[in-house]
């Protein structure tokens, strides 16, 4: 939830306070200076610096503060720097989700019809921003209308993001291919898990757009990471912390190219935050570490794996002819069950696009 903080100015001697969240804090003359607002020093149409803040002297001071009318004041510095402050356009800075909506764990009683919405209304502003919000929120979209013309998907991932190219092709196919380098080309039961962790970066959001589904079985299944670490979290609370800072080896190997990554199987981001999971047990390895730790390590992995496969977490559905479903690679674990390629054809396209293209377009479509 956005904060809403308060600024108050102090003329004599000169300081500046943010009142955010019931606490009152000095605002640094650097962190202030650094801020300058003024057309000499920031440019209109980029919003980036004219000047090189690193330059600044560490002991620089606010010598001056006049507070102007309900939200402004002229502030000056030691380096004889001297500006207009609109302290509104300061209060994104104190904003932890920076802009975005806050996520929302869910399990297996999610009403799916939050995050299900119609292609062809996806030209309406409105309905393309809450399908935005929806998106962040849950972490997974699925449209429906979808045309089934081979390549469409990438017309849908333009329109969220951009979508990355990598071994597999700018999109690839899945469907039934005996010898296939990766068994989700087979019709085999798939696990929850995410994809690639052993690229680097990992890529950030997946679509599988359903153009042919003529079996009973092959349904799409998905379960919310933040739900279950978080539970793990609560019962394990030293397995989980090893499992967010022990690196894990991933590698994926075929005739082409062989791919390794080390990261951990918990992700945080830089606040510390539980953001999702890099979870593929048919590809990672388990580190080396003394004989406790790594038993330690194992319990906490082990539960992990039974708690994403709890039918309590996950939800399991038809991707139906004409669906796409789009999740957050990190945060939301994908699987698929069996099904019998002799019933008929089953085929999806899938391609990827980075996980900052909600995000950046949700950012500039919210006033």
């Amino acid at each position: 939830m956005m904060s809403n903080p308060s600024f108050q100015v102090q003329a004599h001697p000169p300081r500046v306070f943010v009142v955010d969240a019931g606490r009152r804090i000095e605002l640094p003359a650097l962190w202030l200076r650094e801020r300058c607002q003024d057309a000499e020093s920031l440019d209109a149409v980029t919003q980036q610096r004219l000047f090189n803040p690193h330059a600044l002297e560490e002991d620089l001071r606010l010598i001056a503060a006049e507070p102007l009318d309900e939200g402004r004041a002229r502030l000056s510095f030691s380096d004889g720097h001297r500006g207009d402050y609109d302290f509104t356009r300061l209060a994104a800075e104190f904003d932890p989700d920076d802009g975005l909506p806050t996520p929302l764990p869910w399990d297996a009683g999610v009403d799916r019809t939050a995050f299900t919405f119609d292609w062809e209304r996806m030209g309406d502003p409105d309905r393309f921003q809450a399908s935005l919000e929806a998106f962040l929120r849950y972490g997974v979209l699925v449209l429906e209308k979808v045309p089934t013309t081979g390549g469409t998907l990438v017309e849908v991932g333009e329109t969220y993001g951009r979508v990355r190219s990598t071994n597999f092709g700018r999109y690839f196919e899945v469907l039934s291919r005996p010898g296939s380098n990766d068994l989700a080309y087979r019709p085999v039961p798939l696990a929850p898990h995410t994809d690639n962790p052993y690229r680097n970066p990992v890529p950030g959001i997946q679509l599988l757009h359903c153009l042919r589904n003529e079996t009973s079985g092959g349904l799409s299944t998905l379960v919310d990471s933040l739900t279950v670490a978080e539970r793990l979290r609560a019962e394990d609370p030293e397995g989980y912390r090893l499992l967010a800072s022990t690196p894990v080896r991933f590698r994926f190997v075929d005739d082409e190219v062989e791919l390794i990554e080390r990261r951990p199987m918990i992700h945080l981001d830089a606040r510390g935050r539980l953001t999702g999971v890099h979870y593929s047990p048919r590809l990672d390895a388990l580190p080396l570490m003394d004989e406790a730790r790594i038993r330690a390590f194992h319990r906490a992995r082990r539960r992990l794996g039974e708690l994403f496969a709890d039918p309590s977490y996950r939800i399991a559905f038809a991707l139906r002819e004409g669906e796409l479903m789009m999740f957050d690679n990190n945060r939301v674990l994908h699987g698929r069950t069996a099904y019998d390629p002799n019933e008929g054809l089953r085929h999806l396209q899938g391609c990827y696009i980075d996980r900052d293209g909600p995000a950046g377009r949700y950012r500039a479509l919210t006033p």
